[in-house]
């Protein structure tokens, strides 16, 4: 990286990309390089393209390449971002408690649903954030792949950048096997359920983006097992074999199976019904990973615990089994 960083913004800087930050999203490369500025306001800058990549808009999820040229404007720079946050310890303990399997290489958490996986527009932290104050020593922690802020279980966490290229590849590649678990409105015809639909992103006139099946879409397949019945619901485990905005939740809706709890794509009687039986959140979870690291030469399987209202749900919804596994 260029050895002119900024440090007093009172004209428009521009930063050569060296290699060791390649693959970096350039909004936490700059929350690295702009420790001082809210995060509120360099989302912003971008918004309305005053940060610019190669003479470029970009957004906050564009990953940098050698040789990129970032255009930064002139900023009021102060002593303190007026949108830091200060973690409290317990919040960090509880955070760790979660932590499924960490090595010199990776880090593996079981996600609390309620948190997004990393700052953005409105959201002043994620999960991310919070590893990073949680293991202030590191010198690279990176989201290998993202969960819905609904969504609870397995995210992997790299802390090499050899390492973050690997889970890419072997994600991209669909090397490496993420199983979901869910209940769903319904019993389904078959045991297994393969949907195959395309999905393609729409955005509102209220601004929120949504996911719909159609046939102009980019291709999506999901499978759906049907593990437990019950008398209005079903128990599913779910294979995913490509990787689609909110794939699991349109597919099962398209299915006429939406997932308990989907404010966004479910049904709404049955969702006051979930929570006339104490669910009040969206039951999906990524129960288990499993992949091969070329680097570290083993296989590794880490399964993630359904948290304690998913527990009591099916506990509740068994008094009615119909056909238990």
């Amino acid at each position: 990286m260029n050895k002119n960083m900024p440090t007093h913004h009172s004209s428009v800087e521009i930063i050569d990309v060296e290699e060791e930050h390649v693959g970096r999203r350039i909004d936490n490369f700059l929350f690295t390089i702009l420790k001082d500025i809210p995060k509120t306001l360099i989302y912003r800058l971008m918004r309305k393209g005053a940060i610019r990549v190669n003479k470029k808009r970009i957004k906050p999820s564009y990953r940098l390449q050698v040789g990129d040229a970032l255009r930064i404007p002139p900023l009021q720079r102060t002593t303190k971002a007026i949108d830091s946050v200060q973690f409290n310890q317990k919040s960090l303990d509880k955070l760790s408690r979660r932590i499924l399997y960490e090595d010199e290489d990776l880090l593996i958490l079981n996600k609390p649903v309620g948190l997004a996986v990393h700052a953005g527009s409105g959201i002043r932290y994620g999960i991310i954030e919070m590893l990073r104050a949680l293991r202030s020593d590191a010198h690279f922690l990176e989201l290998a792949h993202r969960l819905d802020r609904e969504t609870s279980g397995c995210l992997m966490i790299a802390k090499k950048r050899s390492v973050l290229e690997e889970l890419h590849t072997l994600l991209r590649e669909r090397k490496a096997e993420k199983i979901y678990y869910t209940v769903t409105m319904g019993q389904w015809a078959e045991k297994v359920n393969r949907i195959e639909m395309p999905l393609r992103k729409n955005v509102l006139q209220s601004g929120e983006r949504m996911v719909v099946a159609a046939e102009d879409g980019k291709p999506a397949v999901t499978e759906f097992h049907a593990l437990k019945t019950f008398e209005q619901t079903s128990f599913v485990k779910v294979m995913l074999h490509t990787g689609r905005t909110h794939q699991i939740r349109v597919h099962a809706q398209f299915a006429g199976h939406p997932i308990a709890g989907d404010d966004k794509y479910g049904n709404r009687e049955f969702n006051k019904l979930m929570r006339r039986k104490g669910l009040c959140r969206l039951f999906l979870h990524a129960g288990q990973l499993s992949f091969k690291l070329p680097s570290a030469k083993q296989t590794i399987v880490i399964k993630a615990p359904l948290d304690k209202e998913l527990v009591y749900l099916l506990h509740i919804l068994g008094k009615a089994c119909v056909d238990p596994m």
